[in-house]
């Protein structure tokens, strides 16, 4: 059994630009590269030897730094090429050298809009109790899955400025919601409900305010819902919601939410497991090659100072390896990521000492050890 993977290297932090290549088969450029998205990708290879699956690695170098010397962002044809494989393992985007945002907006939302990856899949579990945050609940009180549209919304692009720089200036934003978007998204996260055993769809909207936009999603949810019988659908305004995630996290199973919503509240949810740094996402497309990055995004402040947490970014390569056909690859990260947690082999955002780099060497050594 092999997979193919993409891993295609942004502008994220966490490295230490040495120059000093960790294999000598490495090309040139990836020898200058230390982020996350790195060490993820180590932890991958150690994870194909084992389990015992094959994994067939083709590494792209998109980073700030080649966008600024070249003016390209993503070459035409990327994502043909991309769609032949089982997956693409995304870094992270954004440089303050960049300060329109171009070179993550076409890279990033570009392959999320142009691939149509609809679902924004961010599983939400806290991993050791410790990284609980609130008072009276453990870590096995966190546990639940969001389902963010991830590609309409206000995040579409639709609008425009009047009269620039003027007095008299004017900034709208269009929120795109149609039929087939809001309903592929719930149907996903009634049909991952079903296939994984969970009892509770939560939707959460503001339609009491928006009317228009977010009507659609109030018709919509109850036509799927009768479908679901043996599945409890509840819906919150999203301002409740956040309310009650911190009340009692307890009580979600499955939240479905619009792209807006679901980026806001996917980062609430990444403070109850530990913040951003453990938190893993994967963009979907059901039956097609989908892209996989972690939620947090490029931290440039870190860069070249190997303390950006790493574990979020090899949690969503075992996110990926289980949509792929490889749970027992990706359980297999899981528990090398626990056991490194409890016994504090971590960044310091975490409760550990070590930096980027000898973190993912922990997961690689408790991987080589189960072997």
């Amino acid at each position: 059994m092999r997979r193919s993977i993409v891993a295609v290297y942004g502008s994220g932090a966490g490295g230490i630009p040495t120059g000093q290549p960790d294999g000598a088969a490495e090309p040139r450029w990836m020898q200058r590269v230390w982020t996350v998205t790195k060490e993820a990708v180590k932890v991958l290879e150690a994870a194909s030897k084992a389990v015992g699956f094959g994994l067939t690695l083709e590494h792209f170098d998109y980073g700030a730094d080649r966008y600024l010397k070249t003016g390209e962002t993503l070459p035409d044809g990327a994502l043909a090429v991309w769609s032949g494989f089982d997956a693409i393992f995304m870094g992270a985007f954004g440089d303050p050298r960049v300060p329109d945002m171009k070179h993550a907006a076409d890279i990033l939302l570009g392959t999320r809009f142009k691939m149509d990856l609809y679902a924004n899949v961010r599983p939400v579990r806290c991993l050791t109790e410790r990284l609980c945050p609130l008072r009276n609940y453990t870590a096995n009180d966190i546990d639940f899955v969001v389902f963010r549209e991830n590609t309409e919304g206000a995040y579409a692009g639709m609008g425009g400025i009047f009269k620039k720089g003027t007095p008299d200036e004017i900034g709208i934003q269009e929120d795109v919601n149609t039929r087939k978007g809001v309903e592929r998204i719930i149907r996903a996260a009634f049909a991952f409900a079903a296939a994984s055993g969970r009892k509770k769809v939560t939707m959460s909207d503001k339609s009491n305010a928006l009317r228009h936009a977010h009507d659609i999603w109030q018709r919509v949810f109850a036509e799927v819902a009768a479908e679901y019988p043996a599945i409890r659908a509840n819906h919150l305004y999203v301002d409740a919601l956040t309310m009650q995630l911190i009340k009692d996290p307890r009580q979600f199973e499955v939240i479905v939410t619009c792209n807006m919503f679901g980026d806001i509240v996917t980062d609430l949810g990444a403070a109850l497991q530990g913040g951003l740094g453990m938190a893993a996402s994967g963009n979907l497309y059901p039956g097609k090659t989908s892209m996989f990055e972690p939620v947090h995004g490029s931290a440039p402040k870190y860069a070249g100072t190997d303390t950006a947490n790493p574990f979020g970014a090899i949690l969503t390569a075992g996110m990926m390896l289980e949509h792929t056909g490889l749970p027992e690859a990706a359980r297999a990260i899981e528990g090398a990521v626990v056991a490194a947690l409890e016994a504090r082999e971590c960044t310091a955002d975490v409760g550990g000492s070590l930096g980027a780099r000898a973190a993912a060497d922990a997961i690689v050594r408790r991987l080589r050890k189960a072997a």
